[in-house]
């Protein structure tokens, strides 16, 4: 484990049994990921739908059981017991602001529920009165706290979501797409928040996302993720400048720029990803890869070392 990092995985696998026309099969949603996250450190974990970067951040917090692997904070495994600890330490903002709150309760009882079931409260008076600055810090008017989710606007609902997610105090926040669903001005509001919040309350954060120039505002390392599995990983700006990995090359190309000559030319996919249900063997991106060779068709590249810059890649040939 690094002995900096507030947050180590270990070779974590999770996988789902989906039946499809008559048979049953195992989806391995994660495979085989191992990352750390230090005090303090945004790591931005990036890749198209059906990579498992959700499924990577629901086994953090307990919503998705692993089949292997560990998980560790500061230094304690937390894939066994002690998952209490864990959810009050580890919080997550969910993808959809409309669905991750109760209709049928008040905003204030939503922000204080954590809360109140840990005994977190001593009175009536603490919880409002800790409601109402929770509901501050995020922008919104302690007025609130009488309302419910159908009189807020999708901006102001994942504001009270977030405002959920950092009561009690947590040291980290997974952010599961927390601004997918925004329209663009409300993204950068609820972007430039989230990045306030940590200076405050000196979180550190997992932010995942498709969109990897939003991962380039807020992280200060990314992990690309594809078909389960890490591919390239390093600092956010070596990723967005010098992309070694045939997808992430991809994914770079995808962002629009307002000048055209500073393009990865030639980088941008058409293919689609290959079934979920009939894994290729050897590297999973190889069918859709410019630059494959044979080897790349039977062996599966192991994430390594790639330079004096942290970078690691999982490929035969990049």
């Amino acid at each position: 484990m690094n002995g900096n990092a507030v947050l180590d995985i270990r070779d974590l696998r999770v996988s789902f049994s989906v039946r499809r026309a008559g048979r049953k099969y195992q989806v391995r949603a994660v495979d085989g990921v191992s990352l750390s996250l230090a005090e303090g450190e945004v790591l931005g974990i990036v890749g198209e739908s059906g990579c498992g970067k959700t499924t990577l951040g629901r086994s953090i917090v307990g919503l998705a059981r692993p089949d292997s692997g560990t998980i560790s904070f500061k230094g304690t495994d937390m894939t066994g017991a002690s998952l209490r600890n864990m959810r009050l330490n580890i919080r997550m903002v969910f993808q959809d602001p409309y669905a991750s709150l109760n209709p049928r309760r008040s905003i204030g009882d939503s922000v204080a529920e954590a809360g109140d079931i840990n005994g977190f409260f001593t009175s009536r008076a603490e919880r409002s009165a800790a409601i109402a600055t929770t509901l501050t810090a995020v922008g919104l008017d302690p007025s609130f706290a009488a309302r419910y989710p159908y009189e807020l606007s999708g901006g102001q609902r994942q504001r009270a979501g977030i405002a959920r997610t950092i009561l009690p105090s947590p040291s980290i926040v997974i952010a599961d797409e927390p601004v997918s669903a925004l329209d663009v001005s409300v993204q950068a509001q609820v972007l430039n928040l989230m990045m306030d919040l940590r200076e405050q309350l000196r979180l550190s954060m997992l932010f995942i996302s498709h969109d990897l120039g939003v991962i380039g505002q807020i992280s200060n390392r990314v992990a690309v993720m594809y078909m389960g599995r890490i591919v390239e990983q390093a600092a956010t700006r070596t990723v967005l400048d010098d992309p070694r990995h045939p997808y992430t090359r991809s994914l770079v190309a995808a962002i629009p720029k307002p000048d055209p000559s500073k393009r990865i030319l030639g980088a941008i996919e058409t293919g689609e990803p290959p079934s979920l249900f009939k894994r290729p063997s050897g590297c999973a991106y190889a069918p859709r890869c410019p630059i494959a060779s044979h080897r790349c068709l039977v062996d599966v590249p192991e994430l390594r070392s790639a330079g004096a810059d942290g970078r690691a890649i999982a490929c035969h040939n990049a």
